[in-house]
């Protein structure tokens, strides 16, 4: 429905606003001048246009009909013109009614098909909700009834308290700058599964100088997994799951400055697999994807959770060891070349061959200040131990030490 204009007959009607009591005073008003005024002037116009005594008796009781009549008329044309006004006034009315019923309804159903959740709540610390639309239900698991006014639970307690805090904060720095607000954090629904949600919203002062907040909240679970498993792709070798060459010599470099740090020890271990060529020649590239993914997973369980283990192309793996001096990182090395050497590894189709890996070893500060001579020299201790006959585990710069069980 258009919006009423200036000169629409019904605008002038509304902002009239004259009350019954003012119209009715109105109406007596326009009564008793025209009464008055009858009185007044119709017996002396009697008496001068008719001096004959029955003549004028007759013409006095023709006027007191006259009066009637007149008078009539005068309450009709009255009358007329407000009910014609009341008539208008209902019928604009009736219209507004109508259209605003039928705005609400197209709002209704705008809120109800959102994806996520409408809501008009206080700016307080428990997030008192004044108003949910219907999407409440199937992004918190709760009825709308359930939030407002908190009666069954507040929406701040589905919220971390950390969480909360941030957001109230956010809220209250936009709030101060009359700016809009966009926050993201978890919430717990009432079947207790855990959801990421998007909220924008600003703040709304009402009538009696109070701001409260209205916005729209959307459920970006699967945004945030993707998020995620871009990250994970990322930092992951893509095959065995370990971390790839980039976020591994990222690792190397913090823990190498936190051994620096606190002047405490750390070990490299080099990895290679020993005839890895002759696994894929005889079995197929896919037998050695198979191979490597289960040489990856036996390392990842032999080490300690501090460890880090990634994979730095080819079958080539390195293993990060905080706080490991020479003989516990020797010692690991060795547990784990007897481990991969002991354990036949499965092809991918029921059957399994042996490897096994040749293993080079250097150890800060003995070996190298940086990230880089350690890797170098954990290297070619690596090529040490392969010159020597493989399945070996080797010390960098100490080419006398060199253990072989094969």
């Amino acid at each position: 429905m258009e919006p009423l204009r200036a000169d629409d007959p019904g605008r002038r009607v509304v902002s009239d606003n004259q009350t019954p009591l003012r119209r009715a005073c109105w109406v007596a008003l326009v009564y008793l001048i025209a009464g008055f005024a009858w009185i007044a002037f119709s017996d002396t116009l009697a008496e001068a246009w008719f001096p004959d005594p029955r003549t004028l008796s007759l013409v006095q009781t023709w006027k007191g009909f006259g009066f009637v009549l007149t008078t009539g008329l005068v309450l009709l044309v009255v009358l007329a013109r407000q009910l014609i006004k009341d008539r208008a006034l209902l019928k604009l009315q009736r219209s507004q009614r109508q259209s605003l019923r039928m705005r609400e309804r197209q709002l209704q159903v705008l809120m109800d098909n959102l994806p996520g959740m409408a809501y008009r709540c206080r700016c307080d610390p428990q997030w008192t909700m004044l108003f949910v639309s219907q999407g409440c239900a199937r992004l918190t698991g709760y009825a709308p009834e359930e939030l407002i006014e908190n009666r069954v639970a507040s929406y701040a307690s589905l919220m971390d308290e950390e969480d909360n805090e941030r957001v109230y904060c956010e809220v209250k720095a936009a709030l101060a700058n009359n700016e809009s607000f966009s926050v993201e954090y978890s919430l717990t629904r009432k079947d207790g599964r855990r959801i990421w949600v998007w909220e924008r919203g600003r703040g709304v002062e009402e009538d009696d100088g109070t701001v409260v907040l209205e916005g729209i909240v959307l459920d970006i679970s699967d945004r945030k997994r993707l998020e995620s498993e871009l990250e994970e792709m990322a930092t992951r070798d893509p095959l065995t799951g370990l971390l790839n060459r980039r976020e591994m010599s990222k690792v190397l470099d913090d823990e190498l400055e936190r051994a620096q740090r606190y002047q405490r020890p750390m070990a490299v271990l080099w990895i290679d697999f020993d005839h890895f060529k002759d696994v894929n020649d005889t079995y197929g590239h896919a037998a050695g994807d198979s191979v490597l993914r289960a040489i990856s997973r036996l390392l990842l369980e032999s080490v300690r959770s501090v460890d880090s283990i990634g994979r730095f192309g080819g079958e080539e793996f390195v293993i990060v060891l905080p706080e490991m001096d020479l003989e516990e990182a020797r010692d690991t090395a060795e547990r784990l070349r007897r481990k991969v050497a002991e354990a036949p590894q499965p092809l991918g189709d029921g059957r399994s061959a042996p490897l096994t890996i040749s293993v080079g070893i250097a150890v800060y500060p003995e070996h190298g200040q940086t990230a880089a001579t350690l890797c170098a020299a954990a290297d070619k201790a690596m090529y040490l131990a392969k010159d020597r006959g493989r399945n070996c585990v080797a010390m960098a710069h100490l080419r006398h030490q060199v253990d072989n069980d094969s």
